[in-house]
């Protein structure tokens, strides 16, 4: 193990600080996947208002819009009150999608719908201050760590839709079966997101090898880590604490402009790989693959196989000799992902479902993979403060390529009449 080289022997704490990044992952996406999971329920009350696409796109802006003067400052926040504040945000939201369809009893409308889009809005504006900031948190750690948080953030669109198919059956054949679904599975979020609240808050600043490489980036002048090292009861570190102090005379790092310049195509690779799976998933998926033998089962399995496959894509690069590292390599693999396009537009056209869920497989575990492979590359050989900054700027391409996706995925309702 090379990392093992780098991280002195008595450190403890690397497998549960997995799990917590892990966890973490998945809460940060937990709310929104439930939120997409139960779209049916959504297209059952405001059949008007293309909820799937809607919500997509309300969510979006927030995130980018946030993340990007998120990422300008990225430098001089304290990095324990941004994520703190995002996942406290996620719990609040989750409730009040909860408070908001008990107090209606279930009630469509357009002020239900309205609510509706402006808790997807503080959404986005959550994942924002979470994803950015706990990916720019684990760039100077452990490669690990980022992969955990990434396999985190598939493995919650597992738990979703294997949540959203075991409530379907459940459920199915009751009258308010679509809204008890849909309630049970706010309940399980806010829960969860409370959990991730406390895992930040309480348990990760104290892990030994977690204070290490705090420590470390302190060292290396960093300032956005003070308040997790004095969560973990690291005050005092008296070489790193005069170094930060005037951080830029002892340690000389990048301007933003200077790492994105230099890691201009993993940028460009997230946002090719993000604008290719959002255009087709979920929402081609849930509205523009026909009729089948599955019935109203079809779109859940199609997601569900995406989530499936997107969460083993995410554990594939751990094997060594599977990683791709090439930065050639990866752009080649990218681009060459489009011909994903036509791909999926003959099949429904002309194929059955077997061929759909089995491309459907290939575009989730293309996706995982290729994500783990970029984020965990891009950021190798640089200090702290600076893998804290690329994190940051990585994540704002990923968010655009997700925008960029979701407004190209209109383009498919062209011709429909609509």
């Amino acid at each position: 193990m090379a990392e093992d080289n780098r991280v002195p022997v008595k450190l403890e704490g690397k497998y549960a600080a997995m799990l917590v990044c892990w966890l973490l992952g998945n809460g940060c996406l937990f709310s929104w996947n439930s939120m997409l999971t139960i779209e049916d329920y959504y297209v059952y009350l405001f059949p008007d208002y293309h909820p799937s696409r809607v919500l997509t796109l309300i969510y979006q802006p927030f995130a980018l819009g946030t993340l990007a003067i998120l990422a300008y400052n990225e430098a001089k926040m304290n990095t324990r009150k941004r994520n703190l504040f995002g996942y406290s945000l996620f719990f609040i939201s989750t409730l009040l999608v909860l408070v908001l369809d008990l107090a209606t009893s279930g009630k469509g409308g357009l002020g239900t719908f309205i609510g509706i889009c402006a808790i997807s809005g503080a959404f986005g504006v959550a994942d924002a201050h979470v994803q950015g900031g706990m990916i720019g948190d684990l760039a100077y750690m452990l490669p690990e760590f980022i992969q955990s948080f990434l396999a985190g953030l598939a493995a919650s669109g597992v738990l979703t839709s294997a949540l959203r198919l075991i409530t379907k059956a459940a459920f199915e054949n009751s009258k308010d079966g679509l809204r008890n679904g849909a309630i049970l599975f706010f309940s399980v979020s806010t829960f969860f997101e409370l959990l991730c609240v406390l895992l930040y808050a309480f348990v990760f600043p104290k892990l030994p090898i977690v204070k290490y490489y705090r420590a470390k980036a302190a060292s290396e002048g960093s300032k956005t880590v003070a308040g997790d090292l004095a969560a973990g009861g690291v005050f005092k570190h008296e070489g790193s604490e005069t170094k930060s102090k005037h951080g830029p005379e002892h340690v000389e790092r990048l301007n933003n402009k200077q790492l994105l310049l230099q890691n201009i195509d993993y940028a460009i690779d997230l946002f090719l790989i993000y604008a290719l799976t959002l255009s087709i998933f979920p929402g081609f998926l849930s509205e523009d693959t026909g009729s089948h033998s599955l019935g109203s089962w079809y779109a859940l399995v199609l997601i569900a196989m995406y989530n499936v496959w997107d969460l083993i894509g995410r554990y594939v690069p751990l094997i060594k000799c599977l990683k791709l590292e090439s930065r050639k390599g990866l752009m080649l693999v990218i681009l060459l992902r489009f011909l994903l396009i036509p791909a999926f537009y003959f099949t429904a056209k002309y194929g059955d479902q077997g061929w759909m869920i089995m491309l459907t497989s290939f575009l989730g575990l293309s996706n995982g993979y290729l994500t783990v492979c970029v984020l965990t590359s891009a950021p190798k050989g640089y200090k702290g403060p600076e893998q804290n900054a690329l994190g940051n700027l990585l994540v704002l391409f990923l968010l655009g390529g997700i925008f960029a996706g979701v407004t190209l995925d209109w383009l498919w309702l062209i011709g429909k009449g609509w």
